[in-house]
């Protein structure tokens, strides 16, 4: 008798229509749980903790100087190489992606539960030791995850797994978000934060069901100072030897400038308009998650219909005109229908460019060193906004005020635009892509037609 069950996934699959198919593979489902880990640590050293510090009184000068704990994140392709090259003792059996996975889901859950131990009104340099573990923990914890997800991605399946990635993102950034405001107004921040460290597990839990990604390609683990050397430098001069790798590097830097600056402030912006913290759950969390779903999907479209170069380009106007709405906000005040209507816009934005700017992000890297590449321009993507918002956000505020300060964060957005659009026309997006972004063997490009 012949055995159904290897075909019972692919006539499952067949009943589904076909513009959902792509999103119930296995693959992008797993994307799925690996950003619902991936995004929560941030929320927890960024807006929660915001959220936190403005509750005890904290200066805003303070509370937006806690935004270069996140720097963290931008630093990570320091210690990316390791990820590459270094096998791990006894759970280094179960593979370098997955044994990986295991440990930084472990240290992620324990600065967790530490950030949540420690009073920032008593002791404000206790509470920047332990968000600065939690932003290296959280960093690594990024790199393992993105390097997993593009390997365990086939090329075709980028855009879609972004789309998923993102949708995971945003459920753990959400969900933590919301669950550590409830909680907080319960029982406390303790428990809000160990509650919280359990978003850690989605992502080590599908590292072990999903295995070693099998286009994962193993280096040979280091032993003397020239190979550790050439570990460390090897993906930055594969990268930099590509036609157009400065410009590309620089449009990474410059894209998100504004939108990284106007992100990091919402809260105050929230707390200053006098929103409660159930206020800010049902729409910085709420609305805001169902807007970013919305614009995910959206972004998948566009991908499919209008490529990368273009679905890119329209992806980083509707992130830059977003802004705006925070200006409006401002302006009007305490509003629910305004808070809405500005959160809503800025995620839907946020969601497609999800999508359409981690696929090309993705696509960059050489699958001989996807977890350093991918570490370089993700870090790259956000250091000049948070350096901004470390250094000089709150100041800027107090002194001209909410509307013109996300007025200038509209105008920061204008560079990357240019920039991408002057690429698109040099034809240096597609000499710039990776391996990781190329169909087998040949010089079939990630980019839909």
């Amino acid at each position: 008798m012949n055995d159904p069950a290897p075909d019972a996934p692919a006539s499952r699959l067949s009943r589904v229509p076909a513009g959902l198919r792509p999103y119930l593979e296995p693959a992008p489902v797993a994307a799925l749980f690996l950003g619902i880990s991936s995004g929560f640590p941030f929320a927890m050293i960024g807006a929660t903790l915001a959220s936190r510090l403005a509750e005890d009184g904290i200066e805003k000068k303070s509370v937006t100087a806690f935004a270069l704990v996140i720097l963290a994140y931008n630093l990570k392709f320091l210690w990316a190489w390791a990820i590459e090259g270094i096998r791990l003792p006894l759970i280094g059996r179960l593979g370098q992606r997955v044994s990986w996975m295991l440990l930084a889901g472990v240290l992620v859950m324990a600065a967790v539960i530490n950030l949540g131990l420690v009073d920032p009104a008593a002791d404000l340099g206790a509470t920047v030791a332990a968000a600065i573990m939690l932003g290296v923990a959280g960093a690594t914890y990024d790199i393992v995850i993105d390097a997993y997800r593009i390997e365990l991605l086939e090329p075709r399946q980028l855009g879609v797994g972004a789309g998923m990635s993102q949708y995971g993102w945003r459920i753990g950034a959400s969900a933590a978000g919301a669950l550590a405001l409830a909680l907080a107004q319960r029982g406390g921040w303790e428990l809000a934060y160990v509650a919280c460290s359990a978003f850690a597990l989605p992502a080590m839990v599908t590292a072990l069901a999903m295995g070693e990604p099998t286009r994962h390609r193993t280096i040979a683990t280091r032993r003397s100072l020239g190979e550790v050397g050439q570990a460390i430098v090897g993906p930055f001069v594969e990268f930099f030897r590509r036609q157009g790798a400065v410009l590309v590097l620089l449009f990474v830097l410059v894209h998100k400038i504004g939108d990284t600056l106007a992100n990091l402030t919402f809260r105050l912006l929230f707390n200053d308009l006098g929103y409660s913290k159930d206020e800010i759950a049902l729409y910085d969390v709420g609305v805001g998650f169902w807007a970013l779903l919305a614009g995910v999907f959206v972004g998948g479209v566009l991908y499919a219909r209008l490529g990368l170069k273009r679905s890119v380009l329209a992806s980083l106007i509707l992130m830059a005109v977003s802004n705006l709405s925070f200006a409006g906000l401002a302006a009007a005040g305490h509003s629910n229908a305004a808070m809405a209507g500005a959160i809503g816009f800025e995620n839907f934005a946020s969601g497609i460019g999800g999508v359409t700017v981690v696929a090309y992000f993705s696509a960059l890297t050489n699958l001989r060193f996807t977890a350093a590449q991918y570490a370089l321009i993700s870090a790259a993507a956000s250091i000049a906004g948070r350096l901004v918002t470390g250094t000089t956000a709150g100041a800027m505020i107090e002194a001209f005020g909410y509307v013109d300060f996300y007025l200038l964060t509209t105008v920061l957005a204008l560079p990357g635009i240019l920039l991408f659009w002057l690429m698109m026309r040099a034809g240096l997006i597609d000499r710039s892509i990776g391996d990781a972004g190329v169909v087998g063997q040949g010089d079939a490009r990630a980019e839909p037609a």
